[in-house]
């Protein structure tokens, strides 16, 4: 299994991922509030959702993009912090209690250390979600394990890469025919792999506007990922270019 290298506090490459950012906004509120309001479903109310959208400033889900297609937010609406919400739970880091989400103490020991926040959620979230749950469909996990997956992209995202050429990298091309259609290997590749580094922080997305098509988007390591990470891929990077 792939081993993190421990972040200080204080290290701005830690700016770069959504998912710290989100646990620490979190933590703030309930640190301020003493507990996130629940709805009779267990849900985060709209109170803390719409101060989220805000506060969590999550790209590709920021308030301006949400609310775009949404006159009010519920929890479901704002699909990174149904992830954060469960993610939390999964880990003990908050439970339900009396119409509230809570801290425990093992939350209560992270709060307040970012560095502390990336080390030990990030590889939760990467290594032990099951990622192929969150697609719209029923989609086995895709084919490969996370050391294959970080060593490669170490290389290949040095510069940025278009998913197209990392789908080809990784599983060759897309089958060909007669009228497009929708590449469920992109697809999952981007769900299972792609999304969960850049939510972690590690690769960041640049969409070629006005496309949102995952093959034209365009992936980069952030300095996060070369603060975190070593890999045995590291002594090829500046031979090989994508």
């Amino acid at each position: 299994m792939i081993a993190f290298q421990e972040i200080d506090d204080a290290d701005p490459a830690l700016a770069h991922s959504p998912l710290v950012r989100g646990v620490e906004k979190t933590f703030a509120w309930i640190g301020e509030h003493g507990g996130i309001p629940l709805t009779p479903s267990r849900a985060f109310k709209r109170v803390f959702v719409h101060w989220a959208a805000a506060a969590f400033d999550w790209p590709g889900h920021t308030e301006a993009d949400l609310f775009a297609v949404n006159k009010v937010l519920n929890e479901p609406d704002f699909a990174p912090l149904m992830v954060l919400h469960d993610l939390m739970i999964a880990m003990k880091l908050g439970r339900h209690y009396k119409g509230e989400f809570r801290l425990t103490k093992a939350g209560e020991v992270l709060a307040g250390h970012p560095g502390r926040i990336f080390g030990t959620v990030v590889p939760f979230f990467l290594f032990r979600i099951i990622h192929a749950s969150m697609s719209r469909f029923d989609d086995a996990p895709i084919l490969g394990n996370w050391d294959v997956f970080l060593n490669v992209l170490n290389v290949e995202t040095e510069d940025g890469a278009t998913g197209a050429h990392l789908r080809r990298v990784f599983f060759g091309e897309p089958e060909k025919g007669p009228l497009p259609r929708y590449d469920e290997v992109m697809g999952q590749l981007y769900i299972q792999v792609l999304r969960p580094l850049c939510w972690s922080g590690l690769l960041q997305q640049e969409r070629a506007a006005p496309s949102y098509r995952f093959e034209d988007a365009v992936f980069m390591k952030t300095p996060l990922w070369r603060a975190a990470l070593r890999l045995e891929t590291d002594g090829m990077i500046g031979r090989v270019s994508t």
